[in-house]
């Protein structure tokens, strides 16, 4: 859009309190760069990303981004080989803080809120890098303004010298100025500096009763600062180890600046997602201070601003105005006294428009509505100005010219006392001709007038409404009230009864107009009272209806959460009927154990088939679980040879190998190769492979996705019970199989402390009957 309609429409001032709301100087130059966007794809992504920060904001204690300050040029300043200074690493450090910090709320907060998604921020969340080294190296290694002492070994023992020297010299000095003999010599009993060395302050007439160097004078010269002998060996040696101070401190920085360089793209990449978070978050911060509101956009033609009013008035006393376009309305023509509002209203529809198409929310209530323009002129004059005649009618018709050449079917156009400035009767003809032509442009046009024959223009044509700004003649005073749908009535004969001219006077007046126009006046009153009436219950039926909607979603939300929480207490009941008669089971075993014992002792006739047949009745009741799971997928990214997937119903990860329609994919889990529906797949981010830790093996046997150590002894079936998860882990399997048979229960209970112990194994478990039953370990895998 023309930078000259921005400032018509003083979106500089807009710009200038927003830049109030940011905390860094990224958030400042993404607000200087701030302009309406003009493709309908872009306005609908600014939109809801703004929305997304504004819902966490009004909702949520967002982290402070205080300390948040552009790197780049220090990053690009380490990739040449340039040494950082502590302050420039600390503004790295400061960045990496900032962004771990929102990055751990953020988490935390996508942990509450199970049912909601935000899908533009979590793209940003996930492009940031991780920096966790990079930030522990400077925050050990600097404070606010010098390296630690523990920086280095050798910087700790060259400042500990420097330390135990300067101790020394200070005791040497102290002996000297608190001796008796020579306080009358010395202008003042302390030790100071000079050139970086300790001295003494002596008296000039005593110069010769001390040896040493004399490095300053005072002002007078009466005082002169000397370094006596006996201490110039040792600040000579406190020089040398301030040289190798700074040769250590350099190589320490240089270091520093090193391992900035190695992630400069990393550091880069968080400086862009957090500079531009915090021109969200500011957005979303001025947004409530004028209780701004999320518009919907719609590809087609749309203007339905429900209670809007001017960003830049003051929010106690503006008054806020319906503004609607109507489907078969193009043109709409308002129509009222000076000081009214007109202008005001003129400049609020243009303000909203491109706030709205740069990503801001906008001063209206809710359900608002509106399309994307590609530009919005302006043609509104400053009516206080005295000039008037050719002048003014000069550079109106300048700047409509312009307008005219660039109009199209999809600008709006804001024409202010359009036509003013020349005769009435050729300004209003020409005035109706230039809305004529705009109208045959297909431009959306607001237009503002003087001229009452511009009032019977809208019953000439089609696609044009009349509207009025309301004048309240009790009070004799504007009430700054848009009535759309209504033209402006004249009200001189109520202002001039009010103002106290005789009666007689307006009589004869009245008598001197035509009777039709008195019943227009008549009918036009009544239009005012009409229109607020409908107005107001067309605001009132939009809310009703979407607080329906916000109940609607809200409910559904809930019965998501009971229904998966039914699941999960299904899931609870079922463990812990599981470890009932995993208990019942033991003891089974237990009498079975007493009684074999028994008949072998005293010949008891205890059947073997019988004890068998009622153990199995026992592992019967066991309440077996599926291997799929019933979890809802979440992210519907589009799915493509390659991909890496997480199959929802088996938890498992895996690759689509070939897509073989638009509902089935072939995917290979491990060594399983399945043919899945996709919508039981959900796409996952390729997890990053570090070069310095892969293993490359070579002639790799395939993996089972069991182990079986029945028949190894127990030294043998930890030892290959290592290796084997080692293996399972490098291929990728999320379960495996431990078969290590019932027996006496010592090899089981080995297998599970080891599994219990082990850093790859995030649980285990029991096998289920179709899997093994107790015979079985069942271990996830980190």
């Amino acid at each position: 859009m023309k930078q000259k309609t921005l400032e018509i429409l003083e979106f500089d001032k807009v710009k200038a309190l927003l830049a109030q709301e940011v905390v860094s100087d990224l958030g400042v130059a993404k607000v200087q760069e701030l302009a309406p966007a003009t493709d309908f794809d872009t306005v609908m992504f600014q939109i809801e990303e703004i929305d997304e920060i504004a819902q966490i904001y009004n909702q949520y204690r967002i982290p402070s981004l205080s300390g948040l300050s552009r790197v780049e040029q220090y990053v690009k300043r380490a990739k040449i080989g340039s040494m950082l200074s502590v302050e420039e690493l600390n503004t790295i450090k400061q960045l990496i803080q900032v962004q771990n910090q929102f990055k751990t709320f953020y988490n935390q907060m996508v942990e509450e809120e199970e049912a909601v998604h935000y899908e533009i921020l979590d793209e940003s969340m996930n492009r940031l890098p991780i920096l966790t080294s990079l930030y522990q190296s400077i925050h050990q290694t600097c404070d606010a303004h010098d390296l630690f002492d523990s920086a280095s070994y050798e910087l700790q023992s060259i400042r500990s010298r420097i330390s135990r020297t300067n101790q020394r010299v200070k005791a040497q000095l102290d002996r000297i100025v608190k001796s008796t003999g020579n306080q009358k010599k010395l202008s003042d009993t302390l030790v100071t500096m000079r050139n970086e060395r300790h001295v003494i302050p002596v008296k000039a007439e005593y110069r010769q009763d001390f040896n040493g160097i004399v490095h300053d004078q005072s002002a007078s010269g009466q005082t002169l600062y000397i370094e006596p002998s006996s201490v110039v060996e040792m600040n000579n040696q406190i020089s040398r180890l301030r040289s190798e101070e700074k040769a250590e401190r350099n190589r320490i920085l240089t270091t520093l600046t090193a391992e900035v360089a190695v992630e400069a793209d990393a550091c880069l990449v968080s400086e862009s997602v957090m500079g531009h978070l915090d021109f969200l978050i500011a957005k979303a911060r001025y947004a409530t201070k004028i209780k701004g509101t999320k518009p919907t956009f719609s590809k087609e033609r749309k203007v339905y601003l429900p209670k809007a009013f001017h960003p830049l008035l003051d929010r106690e006393t503006v008054v806020a105005n319906t503004i609607e376009f109507e489907e078969s309305i193009q043109t709409v023509i308002i129509t009222g006294p000076n000081t009214g509002g007109k202008t005001v209203t003129l400049k609020t529809l243009g303000l909203i428009i491109v706030m709205a198409q740069s990503g801001m929310l906008i001063p209206t209530l809710d359900g608002s509505q509106l399309s994307v323009f590609d530009n919005v002129f302006c043609d509104i004059g400053d009516e206080q100005s005295i000039e008037q005649s050719l002048s003014t009618f000069s550079s109106h018709m300048k700047t409509i010219v312009s307008i005219l050449d660039q109009a199209s079917a999809h600008s709006l156009i804001l024409f202010d006392e359009l036509g003013a400035g020349t005769d009435p009767s050729e300004g209003a003809a020409l005035a109706m001709s230039i809305l004529d032509y705009v109208r045959e442009r297909g431009s959306l046009v607001m237009a503002t007038t003087h001229y009452p024959e511009l009032k019977a223009y809208s019953y000439n044509r089609e696609g044009v409404m009349n509207a009025s700004v309301e004048f309240n003649v009790d009070t004799l005073s504007p009430t700054y009230k848009l009535l759309m749908g209504v033209p402006g009535r004249s009200n001189a004969f109520e202002i001039s009864k009010r103002l106290g001219l005789g009666l007689k006077i307006i009589n004869h007046a009245k008598t001197m107009i035509g009777q039709d126009e008195q019943e227009i006046n008549e009918m036009i009153a009544s239009l005012e009272y009409n229109t607020k009436r409908v107005d107001d219950q067309r605001i009132a039926l939009d809310r009703l209806v979407r607080e329906a909607e916000h109940i609607h979603q809200s409910l559904t939300q809930q019965y998501e959460k009971y229904q998966n929480y039914e699941s999960r207490l299904m899931e609870e009941a079922k463990d812990k009927a599981n470890q009932y008669v995993k208990a019942a089971t033991q003891e089974a075993d237990d009498i079975v154990k007493s009684l074999r014992q028994m008949r072998d002792q005293k010949g008891a006739e205890v059947k073997e088939h019988e004890l068998i047949e009622k153990k199995k009745q026992l592992e019967d009741q066991y309440e077996a679980k599926s291997l799929k799971q019933e979890v809802k997928k979440q992210r519907w990214d589009t799915i493509r040879a390659g991909d890496e997937v997480k199959v929802l119903s088996y938890g498992q990860k895996g690759e689509v190998l070939e897509l073989l329609d638009n509902e089935e994919a072939v995917v290979q889990m491990g060594i399983i190769k399945m043919k899945l529906p996709l919508k039981d797949l959900e796409k996952k981010e390729k997890t990053k492979q570090q070069p310095s830790k892969m293993v490359t093996r070579s002639n790799r046997s395939t993996v089972k996705m069991e182990l079986d150590l029945r028949g190894y002894r127990y030294d043998e079936a930890m030892v290959a019970l290592d290796q084997y998860l080692d293996q399972a882990v490098l291929s990728n399997y999320e379960d495996v199989y431990i078969i290590h048979g019932k027996g006496t229960g010592a090899l089981q209970k080995g297998v599970q402390q080891h599994l219990k112990r082990h850093k790859s194994v995030a649980d285990y478990r029991m096998g289920m009957p179709s899997e093994g039953g107790f015979g079985v370990t069942v271990a996830t895998l980190r």
